[in-house]
């Protein structure tokens, strides 16, 4: 645990001296600094202060021009365009159409975890230096929304530095990109000093202008919830974004402080390993438990998510039924009512299946990554002992988490997954649909495969009328649901607490943006 001290003493080494430095923590560090490797909320939005895509999202996440100006469609599967003039990366070197098509080509790589970003872009064609044109599968109606995450790197740096394809986390490789970063957006990042800080400077050179006054952040992962609070009510911090709920009416009370609040578009999970013959660890051999739909539905109604909601979560969740939380296109509240918890009924569909007895099973939990992660995990641990699961849980920071779900070791885990595009086909797409070699099932860490979602999925991919689109996508929602292929918990509340002298808006997808806030 740190201390307040060893806080004060990372932010005075971190040279704090300038007129509008903004101190910020949260519990969870990033997980790399190469913008194509992990596709972590919290690592995406540090890189996405030095990096940027060809759009960008406004406040209210509406899709705006970034280091593109202009698109225009040729046909429904050809867009060309035209690239901002004048930009150069924090080398001072320039940006050009052959970084789009380096940028393309890195994201699509093995050895990434973004590549659902670049879904349905079969090949970037260079014009000339600030003109492509991206050759599309068929039409694409979220593409705008997925190059906001497609974030362009120096194709001259990455190569310098043995960089050119994205760091392969999961073997744990290091990079020179995976230390350093290279963009051309609002802040430059200084360093990185995994598990203490991460520093940043003001780009006096970007080719926008901040509508804030932040001259330099200072990130700080602090796992303990009393530390950072601390911190924060001791003046070290000037931004906190993972308040514990238990401490939001005291946070809010000081009038020192302002608490800002709104929900967020994640939503917290159990994933279950539906494909394989036998659970790993379990105590049950030569079978799989969680292949039988029965099984997963006792899991889902064994938990009580209004007491979570009420004890843990202080009031800051809304129980969750469905995959995708309610600010994301696709949702609806008939979709997502959740089943009253049945403890009879989940031992009686326990009985129907064979496993009157129960059975063991391991569950992974992260500890430092979602509000309340561990102590959820402990909480439903005990649900699922009432109907004779024994839940042999084992806690982890997220890093750890993240290394051992995409190397398929977690038959059972808690997962968070927020809708950065803001559009339920993220979700469908990226961990719902059948695992494949390419961006569909990229996330898909649980083997789930059910061939009615699958083919739900590619039918919205390329589906151009809103109508039909928006059917289907609350069709695979409901049919992900009814199968029980996983077990949403809640959707996620966020309040940030900061001094009453900075301003930010609050944003749905929890990542704060230093360009927006003004500190005084």
């Amino acid at each position: 645990m740190k201390t307040l001290t060893t806080l004060a003493t990372l932010l005075l080494a971190a040279g704090i001296a300038t007129a509008n430095p903004l101190r910020w923590a949260a519990q969870n560090d990033i997980q790399t600094l190469d913008p194509h490797s992990q596709n972590h909320s919290a690592t995406t939005t540090i890189q996405g202060y030095a990096y940027e895509g060809l759009t960008r999202y406004t406040e209210k996440f509406d899709v705006e021009p970034a280091l593109a100006t202009k698109w225009t469609m040729v046909s429904p599967s050809l867009v060309r365009f035209e690239l901002r003039k004048g930009v150069k990366f924090h080398d001072g070197s320039p940006f050009t159409a052959d970084d789009v098509l380096f940028s393309l080509q890195r994201i699509k790589h093995p050895a990434s975890n973004m590549i659902i970003y670049a879904s349905g872009i079969k090949e970037v064609k260079k014009i000339d230096s600030h003109t492509v044109d991206f050759v599309l599968d068929g039409p694409n109606p979220v593409l705008m929304r997925n190059l906001t995450y497609v974030r362009i790197i120096s194709k001259a740096w990455a190569t310098k530095n043995r960089s050119e394809n994205p760091q392969d986390f999961k073997a744990k490789e290091d990079t020179y990109a995976s230390r350093n970063a290279m963009g051309t957006g609002p802040f430059k990042i200084t360093s990185w000093t995994p598990d203490q800080k991460v520093t940043m400077v003001a780009n006096k050179d970007w080719w926008d202008k901040p509508k804030g006054n932040v001259s330099e952040v200072t990130y700080l992962p602090i796992k303990s919830d009393a530390t950072r609070v601390a911190a924060l009510l001791s003046g070290a911090l000037d931004l906190l974004t993972d308040l514990p709920p238990q401490d939001v009416a005291k946070l809010k009370a000081d009038p020192r402080l302002k608490v800002i609040d709104g929900p967020e578009n994640r939503t917290i999970f159990f994933a279950l390993d539906i494909g394989s013959d036998e659970i790993k660890g379990a105590s049950v051999k030569g079978k799989n438990p969680f292949k039988d739909k029965r099984v997963r539905e006792a899991l889902s109604l064994a938990i009580d998510r209004e007491a979570i909601k009420r004890s843990l979560m202080r009031g800051l969740s809304i129980p969750a039924a469905v995959m995708v939380a309610p600010v994301a296109y696709g949702w609806s509240a008939e979709l997502d009512v959740v089943a009253k918890p049945d403890v009879a009924r989940a031992k009686q569909l326990m009985t129907e299946a064979g496993y009157a007895d129960g059975f063991e099973v391991p569950l992974a939990c992260p500890n430092d990554r979602y509000v309340n992660d561990e102590e959820i995990c402990q909480a439903v641990v005990s649900m699922w002992a009432r109907i004779g699961v024994k839940a042999k849980l084992q806690t982890q920071p997220m890093t750890q988490h993240s290394l051992a779900l995409q190397r398929f070791d977690l038959p059972l885990y808690m997962y968070g997954w927020g809708v950065t595009t803001f559009d339920a086909q993220y979700t469908l797409q990226d961990i719902v649909h059948t695992k494949t070699s390419g961006a569909d099932g990229k996330g898909n860490y649980s083997r789930v495969s059910d061939a009615k979602v699958d083919a739900l999925v590619q039918q919205m991919k390329v589906e151009t009328d809103a109508t039909k689109r928006l059917a289907q996508m609350q069709e695979a929602l409901k049919r992900t649901r009814d199968e029980f292929l996983f077990i949403p918990i809640h959707h996620q509340v966020r309040p940030w607490a900061m001094k009453s002298g900075v301003t930010i808006p609050h944003s749905a997808n929890d990542a704060p943006q230093a360009r927006w806030a003004t500190v005084k």
